[in-house]
């Protein structure tokens, strides 16, 4: 039964135990006109007065095959000559199909409905054979990790920018945020090497021109100077050529103690050094500015150094939800 259905025959059955009408109002928490109004409308027409009346108001203008027309339409390929539908594109083709309508009530049913024709979402889908295998060995070395060994989490950021305003940056103050002029000036781009020690959370970096193979093994040679003596390190890297040439192949046979662990295709983000990456960007790189590629470098390796201060490993959690620091 309804709540306020149980809560109204509360009122009859009180009522004829001889209950007064503030009495009662204060048990069930209504105003005691209120219960009056419900003793009335049992009084003159039995449990059938318990019931909600019909409301005045406006009758329904769109009825459920209206609705179920719009969805239908909303969820198909848009008019020809456009990417997506649009309000005013779909009024107008629901007037054509005998139901005018306004662009703004159409919005108005689409938001109802959560339907949301303007937005889009990219998702990539990996169609590695060995999905599960490669998925299933690098989380078991997040958390599992062989005895002896360092797991490091390895990749690269390319593409960082180095650049300067214009005219400069006006600093925030109270009721203005801060002011930066669109127009910048280039200076050049860097990579940073990267790599996360999975188990203790801090970073080694190592900023260069490019991401090619030479690079790579010079910056697995910093890993191997970095880790104590007698132990394994493994590296969890993802499918970039530079991770699969001969000069590594020939650092690895040179060095047996260090062994690559590739994630899935289009599965980058099985490698933890990406949420790194995501702190760098958003902290130092997105509203950054730096007056050359050294300044750039300068800056980046100022902030790994300050981060390892309080780095804490990463909580994995490989069941849908988004990791989390410890």
């Amino acid at each position: 039964m309804e709540a306020r259905v149980a809560k109204r025959a509360r009122i009859v059955l009180m009522a004829a135990d001889g209950s007064t009408n503030r009495e009662i109002g204060e048990i069930v928490d209504l105003h005691y006109n209120q219960v009056g109004l419900w003793r009335k409308r049992y009084s003159e027409y039995g449990l059938a007065g318990l019931d909600d009346q019909e409301r005045s108001g406006r009758p329904c203008v769109y009825d459920h095959d209206d609705v179920l027309l719009l969805v239908k339409l909303v969820t198909t390929d848009p008019p020809e000559g456009s990417s997506r539908w649009t309000m005013e594109a779909l009024a107008e083709e629901m007037a054509n199909h005998g139901v005018p309508i306004s662009a703004s009530q159409c919005w108005r049913i689409c938001a109802a409905l959560d339907l949301k024709p303007w937005q889009v979402r990219s998702w990539m889908t990996s169609h590695d054979p060995e999905f599960w295998a490669k998925a299933g060995d690098v989380c078991g070395l997040y958390l599992n990790p062989p005895q002896n060994a360092v797991v490091w989490s390895v990749d690269e950021k390319s593409g960082m920018q180095a650049k300067s305003r214009i005219n400069p940056t006006k600093p925030a103050v109270p009721g203005t945020p801060a002011l930066r002029e669109f127009e910048y000036k280039r200076h050049g781009t860097a990579v940073l090497f990267a790599a996360l020690d999975v188990h203790d959370g801090g970073v080694a970096g190592w900023v260069t021109d490019s991401t090619r193979s030479e690079n790579f093994v010079e910056f697995l040679s910093d890993l191997v100077a970095q880790t104590p003596e007698g132990l394994d390190l493994h590296c969890i890297v993802d499918n970039l050529k530079t991770h699969d040439t001969e000069l590594v192949h020939d650092f690895l046979v040179e060095h047996r103690h260090v062994h690559l662990h590739f994630t899935p295709t289009h599965a980058s983000w099985l490698n933890q050094v990406e949420l790194f990456f995501s702190i760098l960007e958003r902290r130092l790189l997105r509203r950054g500015e730096f007056d050359s590629v050294d300044h750039l470098a300068e800056r980046v390796i100022a902030f790994i150094k300050d981060y390892n201060r309080r780095a804490a490993p990463f909580r994995w959690t490989y069941d849908g939800r988004p990791l989390r620091a410890a």
